[in-house]
Formats: C-alpha cells, sequence, structure tokens
C-alpha cells in the first residue's frame, strides 16, 4: 500500500518593508484617491500606515498603477519632479509649479526622441535649420509671422478651403516637417491610452536645437486650438527657446516670452490685415465667429481674441463672449479611434518615425532602441508601422 505523499507546506510570501511617506507621496503624485488604490490593492491604508508590508509583486503593480519608477519606491526617498525645460505657464496669474507624471514622462520622452534625431542628424551631415534662433523678443511679432508663413509657405490662402480642422492641422504640421521641425502631436502618454494628457495642464512645449528642433502639441485639446499651440511653439523655436506653455488668449500673459510668442501666432494664423477685409459689420457676432473660424481654420477663441486687437470688440465684450466659446468648446466631444498606425505617425511625427524607422530596417540603430522610441512593443506593430511609412511592402 502506496503512503500518500505529505502535502507540500506553503512558501511564506515575501514581503518588502517600504516606507509609508514614500507610498504616500507616489499616491498623491499620480493623483490617484485612496478609494482608487484600495480598489486595486485592499490593504492600501494599511501599507500607508506602516501597519503591513506589501509583497514584491504588489509593491511592483502599485508602481506601475501610480507611475512612480520601481527603484524610487524601494530606495524610501521621493524623486525631485522638477520640470526639464523652462516653465512659462501661469494659471490665475501664478505660476503652475506641480507638473503630473504624465506632462514629465511625455517631456522625457521627447528629449530622448530629440537626442536620437540629434545625433542621426549628425550622422546623416544634415545642415543646421536656419530659422532656429533667428528671432528676438525685440522683433516686430508681424514680420516674424510673415517670416514662418513664408518659410514654411503656409498661408491663410493655403488652408482656407481646407475640408476639416484636422486636415489643415496635418497640412501645417507637415509643412514644418519639411522645412526641418519635428512636430508630434498626441493626446496620450506614448501609446497608453489610459494616460491622458489634460490640456488645462499644458497644451504644448518646444524643444530648440538646431538640428532636431522639435514641437509637442497636446492632441487631446480640440483640433481648432491645436492650430494655435502648433504656431505659437512654432514662435519658441525661431526664438530658440525651449519651454512649456498652456497659451491661453483670455488675459495677458505674464511672461514675455509668451505675450510675443501669442502675438506671432495670432499675426500668423490671422493677419489682422486679411481680418478686416472679411469682417462684416453688421453680422452678428454669432456668426462671424462661425464663418472667420472656418475660414481661418483655427478656434473661435482665436477669433475673438483678434476681433478685440482689431478695435471691433471692447474688453468687457470679448471677457463675455470669450467665456461662452469656451464652455461650448469645453462640451465638445474630441473625436478618437481611426487607423492606429496613420494615428502613430502623427503621434511621433512622420519625420521622426520615417527616419528612425529606415534606420532601425539598415541596422545602425538597434529595435530595442527604435520600440522605446516609438512607445511600441511588438515587432508586429513595428513592420506595420514601416509599411504605413512605405518603408517596407504591406505583410
Amino acid at each position: 500500500m502506496t503512503t500518500p505523499a505529505s502535502p507540500q507546506p506553503r512558501r511564506a510570501l515575501v514581503r518588502v518593508a517600504v516606507e509609508p511617506s514614500v507610498l504616500r507621496w507616489a499616491r498623491e503624485r499620480s493623483g490617484k484617491s485612496m478609494e482608487t488604490l484600495v480598489r486595486q490593492f485592499p490593504k492600501y491604508r494599511e501599507w500607508e500606515a506602516g501597519e503591513v508590508e506589501p509583497t514584491y509583486q504588489q509593491l511592483k503593480r502599485f508602481a506601475k498603477t501610480t507611475y512612480t519608477p520601481f527603484g524610487v519606491i524601494v530606495s524610501g526617498r521621493p524623486m525631485s519632479d522638477d520640470l526639464p525645460i523652462a516653465d512659462f505657464r501661469t494659471v490665475g496669474g501664478r505660476q503652475v509649479l506641480q507638473p503630473s507624471p504624465h506632462l514629465l514622462d511625455t517631456v522625457y520622452l521627447c528629449q530622448n526622441r530629440q537626442d536620437w534625431y540629434h545625433e542621426y542628424a549628425l550622422a546623416e551631415e544634415h545642415d543646421p535649420v536656419e530659422f532656429v534662433g533667428s528671432a528676438t523678443l525685440e522683433d516686430d511679432p508681424v514680420q516674424v509671422a510673415q517670416d514662418i508663413s513664408g518659410t514654411l509657405d503656409f498661408r491663410v490662402d493655403d488652408r482656407r478651403d481646407i475640408k476639416s480642422w484636422s486636415l489643415a492641422v496635418r497640412r501645417f504640421a507637415n509643412r514644418a516637417e519639411d522645412q526641418g521641425v519635428l512636430v508630434m502631436i498626441n493626446g496620450v502618454v506614448g501609446n497608453d491610452t489610459s494616460r491622458a494628457l489634460d490640456p488645462s495642464e499644458f497644451r504644448g512645449f518646444a524643444l530648440s536645437d538646431e538640428l532636431a528642433p522639435l514641437v509637442f502639441v497636446n492632441g487631446a485639446d480640440a483640433k481648432a486650438a491645436q492650430m494655435f499651440t502648433l504656431a505659437h511653439e512654432l514662435a519658441h523655436i525661431w526664438l530658440g527657446d525651449t519651454g512649456l506653455s498652456n497659451v491661453s488668449l483670455a488675459t495677458k500673459a505674464n511672461h514675455q516670452t509668451e505675450k510675443w510668442c501669442n502675438q506671432v501666432a495670432a499675426e500668423l494664423l490671422v493677419p489682422l490685415d486679411v481680418l478686416r477685409e472679411q469682417h462684416r459689420q453688421d453680422e452678428k457676432l454669432k456668426g462671424v465667429l462661425r464663418r472667420l473660424a472656418a475660414y481661418f481654420k483655427v478656434s473661435s477663441l482665436v477669433v475673438l481674441r483678434r476681433l478685440l486687437d482689431a478695435g471691433y470688440l471692447s474688453h468687457q465684450e470679448f471677457r463675455a463672449a470669450y467665456d461662452t466659446e469656451l464652455q461650448k468648446l469645453s462640451a465638445v466631444k474630441r473625436g478618437s479611434g481611426g487607423n492606429f498606425y496613420r494615428t502613430q505617425t502623427a503621434r511621433v511625427g512622420r519625420r521622426f518615425a520615417s527616419d528612425l524607422v529606415a534606420d532601425t530596417l539598415r541596422g545602425r540603430t538597434l529595435y530595442t532602441e527604435a520600440f522605446h522610441l516609438l512607445a511600441i512593443a511588438k515587432t508586429t506593430t513595428f513592420r506595420n508601422i514601416a509599411s504605413e511609412l512605405e518603408l517596407i511592402s504591406k505583410p
């Protein structure tokens, strides 16, 4: 008769001693509520109170959930969340001090992309992009706007007959990329749709570089608003400035740089002489906004600002109309979906994607690095992107 084997004792779960204050910092930094984390980690209150220690695997999941590097959690020391670029944002006249993990990770990723492209441009012996740093704050914004318009070959006549704002933004971005600017338009961190970027936190940023100037536009914003952000960030590139913006048209910018870039962007997209030609004195404001927003392919907020600049509205009329239009735009649902690979190209920019993928196919860039810079994980995805860019035949 066979003697039954004795049951094996369960292995004790390995728990990790972690500083409760670091858990609290990670929670607050991520913007996750206590209730949300408790739903995912039932013992989380006890972790933060120092009464129970999490397991190694739980701690790894917690780090991922709160967008925190695992090494920071186990080190017991919160990391610095200082922005690595100048911050031109203001809310209520005061500077915004605390960037979200989503914003920080987006800036870091774009800096990595710019570093790669700079080295690539050196290897390919690209000439410096001439207009980077070609302007100063002493220059007339109207003249600089005309220079940008001429350099990019992107004038009012080029966009007034375009059927949609999406197509107008894409043409604007393409014209900038044709002249050497890396343009990235994305509404999420990398390709993580669970990490949406908040337009109220930032609308864009510029990373100046003579070989790899880069502009990022928050794609979670309305398409019409993206036009102005792109124009604003290009003005930063003309200045040779690196910095983060939230681009408000309702109030005067506190930073002289932001005020100047707003003036350039407004003149680039809605030249006052063309506005005056198109303005009809007897037309109601609602009709004016709808017609001119479609004509110039900008948001109604930009049209309102230019009507104020042209003297067609008082400050009181502008403020009242601006608040009304802002509420309307906030209620509009953003579009989503579409071809993933085409969307991915827009997220990283056609110029960057084409050169990175081509360099990887040639064997000069490692696939692991390309995957990181494209924010993808699979070879199949990479090959589909290469196919969308017409660098290889369709699978």
